[in-house]
C-alpha cells in the first residue's frame, strides 16, 4: 500500500490535472470574498456541474437548495433555463425574490428520475434551442456515478453550467443516495437558519448556512449567509465579517418552497 506522503503527491496531482478543465469556461464569483477566496478560480466553475442538496426536512422539499441555485442561474446570461423536475410545485415568485425572472424558465417535468437525466443530457447538448440556454437545473433522486459523468462531461463541452438540486422522497432514499460518490465539481448543503434579529419583534434577515461540502483543488468550508435577493447575491452576515461559520445544528423550519 502507498504511504501518506505517495497518496498527498498523488492528489495534488489529480487537483494539478482536473483545474484546467474546470475552470475553462470562466468563473461566476460570489462577491463574498471569504466563499470566492474558498473556491479555485474566485467562484463558481461555469460550464460544468455542481451539486446541491438541502439539509434535514429540507432534503425532500428543497427549497433552500432552489432557492441558492435560483440565485445562481439569475446571474447566468446567455438565455432560457431549463428546469427539469417531478413535482409541479415551481414558485414563480419565490423565483424571482431570489434573481431568476420565472419568463426564462423552460419547465420539464417527467415522473422518473432517468427521464429527467435524459432531458438534462439534451439540454447541454443543443445550446442553440430554445432560444439559448444558459443553465440547466434538475430535480434528482437517484444519481447513479455513470449519469453524473455523462452530465458532467456534456456541460464541459456546451459551456452550459449544470446544477442538480437532490430531492429524495424519504429518510431511507436519502441516507443510500447522500454518500454516493459523485462526478460534480462542487458539491453543497443548504440549510435554512433562523432569520437574524434587525430591532423588530418577529422581524428578521432571514438566513442560510452554505456548506461547500466537496470541490475539486479546494477543501471544505462552510458559511453563515443572508438569503440571496432579487440581484441573486448572497451576502455574509455582518456579525461574521469574513470569518467563517462555526459549524451547528439547528432545528428544521417550514420553508415554503422558493422555487
Amino acid at each position: 500500500m502507498p504511504g501518506a506522503a505517495n497518496l498527498a503527491m498523488l492528489r495534488d496531482r489529480i487537483r494539478r490535472i482536473e483545474r484546467p478543465n474546470a475552470l475553462r469556461h470562466g468563473v461566476l464569483p460570489f462577491e463574498v470574498t471569504a466563499i470566492d477566496h474558498a473556491l479555485p478560480g474566485g467562484g463558481l466553475a461555469l460550464g460544468t456541474l455542481h451539486e446541491i442538496l438541502g439539509a434535514d426536512a429540507d432534503e425532500e422539499d428543497g427549497a433552500a437548495a432552489a432557492g441558492f441555485a435560483a440565485g445562481i442561474a439569475g446571474r447566468l446570461e446567455g438565455g432560457n433555463v431549463l428546469w427539469a423536475l417531478k413535482r409541479g410545485d415551481l414558485y414563480g415568485p419565490g423565483l424571482a425574490e431570489h434573481g431568476l425572472d420565472p419568463a426564462r424558465i423552460v419547465r420539464i417535468r417527467a415522473a422518473r428520475d432517468d427521464d429527467l437525466l435524459w432531458a438534462l443530457e439534451e439540454g447541454l447538448r443543443a445550446p442553440g434551442s430554445l432560444g439559448g440556454i444558459a443553465a440547466v437545473i434538475g430535480e434528482i433522486g437517484r444519481l447513479p456515478m455513470v449519469a453524473g459523468r455523462r452530465l458532467q462531461l456534456a456541460a464541459e463541452r456546451s459551456g452550459i453550467t449544470a446544477l442538480l438540486l437532490r430531492r429524495w422522497r424519504s429518510g431511507v432514499e436519502a441516507a443510500a443516495e447522500r454518500e454516493r460518490p459523485s462526478a460534480a465539481t462542487t458539491r453543497w448543503r443548504i440549510a435554512a437558519l433562523p432569520s437574524a434579529p434587525d430591532g423588530e419583534p418577529g422581524i428578521g434577515t432571514p438566513r442560510w448556512r452554505v456548506e461547500l461540502l466537496r470541490c475539486r483543488g479546494a477543501q471544505s468550508a462552510e458559511w453563515t449567509v443572508e438569503v440571496a435577493d432579487a440581484t441573486g447575491l448572497v451576502s455574509l452576515s455582518a456579525e461574521l465579517g469574513d470569518r467563517p461559520a462555526a459549524p451547528r445544528r439547528v432545528a428544521a423550519e417550514p420553508w415554503r418552497r422558493a422555487g
